[in-house]
């Protein structure tokens, strides 16, 4: 069973998000969410014994990481974490930048008009 984590300060992002993994993994998934990088970080770290094998991260949330993005700052704390050193990331955002921040952090991307076009087709047919 996949075990997947995704913070996003939109709910119906997070919506979204976790409609189109139920979709994907069905019964094999078990998905929590996080309305911040600070919340996503307290479940990471609650989570450290049973890691999560899927994050997906928003960039844009709370703005106290300034030069940071939120994003950014979380996948540097969970990047720390041995723990979470099999761990797939991938940021989900509508930020320009998000090729360039992935390969600098070394994780995946999908940036979210990506997303709409995903569930208008999988699931507006």
């Amino acid at each position: 069973m996949k075990k997947i984590l995704v913070v996003d300060d939109s709910p119906d992002w997070r919506n979204t998000h976790i409609f189109a993994l139920k979709y994907h993994f069905g019964k094999n998934v078990e998905i929590h969410s996080a309305n911040s990088a600070k919340q996503g970080h307290l479940i990471i770290t609650k989570n450290m014994f049973a890691p999560y094998d899927i994050i997906l991260v928003d960039m844009e949330m709370e703005e106290d990481f300034t030069p940071l993005y939120a994003g950014e700052w979380l996948i540097k704390q969970i990047q720390s974490l041995s723990e979470y050193s099999n761990s797939k990331i991938f940021i989900v955002s509508s930020v320009g930048e998000i090729a360039e921040m992935a390969a600098k952090y070394g994780v995946n991307y999908i940036p979210k008009d990506k997303c709409e076009d995903i569930m208008e087709y999988k699931f507006n047919e």
